[in-house]
């Protein structure tokens, strides 16, 4: 039985036509909840397409504001946003798009005292944040929770992308173990990054979302995609999982959540 209005359907038609999605995959993701972490970037088009495909329930993390340079690439975001709470820019743009969802803001940062209070409230968390710390703290998060996780990070001309079920398949930490020390990755501030390829990376992100609440298609489970926008090539990289992870192998050494010291805003690579 779907419970979607005579409006819903017209507006999903070319979802419902889809014979691998029909009206049963549109029902799917009207039900669904997916949090996105970070409304930058990566979390920009994420959002959008997230808000466009009809998920129901959607969650933003984010307590930063909008800034002049944020335009470039973070294209939730307009000019008369500047200045004003990142969470509540995405969130009206969102309903904007489609009336019909219903979108959380947390306009706070997250720390091993809140996550998994607030991970708890959706199915699917989107990563597309902008620090080390976070990062890991997501990822193991996630891995504790049993959470499916669509992880993500750009700089400069480069994007990679990787899915998680956690405790199931590969996580960030069985292919990148601990963070790198501070300062040795340049942050994108200091770097730079082609503004479209965060819409590159954060629609996949979306695409992976949707797949995964619809059921369609293969998930990126322990592979990693990277993405070269100046070659304009895509690599995949197997990425099984590691039983030496310290976060979801065989012997676990990390049971609690680790909140590292420093803030670094860049991964190789990493979302701005």
């Amino acid at each position: 039985m779907f419970n979607l209005s005579e409006e819903e359907i017209l507006r999903y038609s070319r979802h419902i036509i889809l014979s691998e999605v029909g009206g049963a995959g549109q029902q799917k993701l009207k039900d669904a909840s997916v949090l996105v972490i970070g409304a930058g970037g990566l979390g920009s088009p994420a959002l959008l397409y997230l808000a466009a495909a009809g998920v129901g329930h959607v969650g933003i993390v984010e307590d930063d504001i909008v800034d002049i340079t944020n335009l470039q690439r973070q294209i939730i975001h307009t000019t008369a946003d500047v200045g004003r709470p990142k969470a509540r820019s995405a969130s009206e743009t969102m309903k904007q798009i489609n009336p019909h969802i219903e979108v959380d803001e947390h306009q706070q940062r997250l720390t091993k005292d809140n996550i998994f209070e607030i991970i708890d409230m959706y199915g699917i968390i989107v990563d597309g944040v902008d620090n080390f710390p976070t990062r890991y703290l997501v990822n193991d998060a996630c891995v504790m929770k049993k959470k499916k996780l669509v992880e993500a990070g750009i700089l400069r001309f480069m994007g990679l992308i990787m899915s998680i079920s956690g405790a199931e398949t590969a996580c960030y930490r069985c292919v990148f173990e601990e963070p790198p020390p501070p300062g040795t990755v340049p942050t994108c501030a200091e770097a730079g990054v082609l503004g479209a390829v965060a819409g590159v990376v954060g629609t996949l992100q979306a695409t992976e979302v949707l797949k995964m609440i619809t059921g369609v298609g293969k998930p990126l489970y322990n592979r990693l995609l990277q993405f070269d926008a100046d070659e304009l090539r895509f690599h995949e990289v197997k990425a099984p999982r590691n039983p030496k992870c310290p976060v979801c192998g065989d012997n676990r050494t990390i049971t609690e959540l680790v909140e590292y010291d420093y803030t670094c805003e860049s991964q190789a690579p990493s979302s701005p």
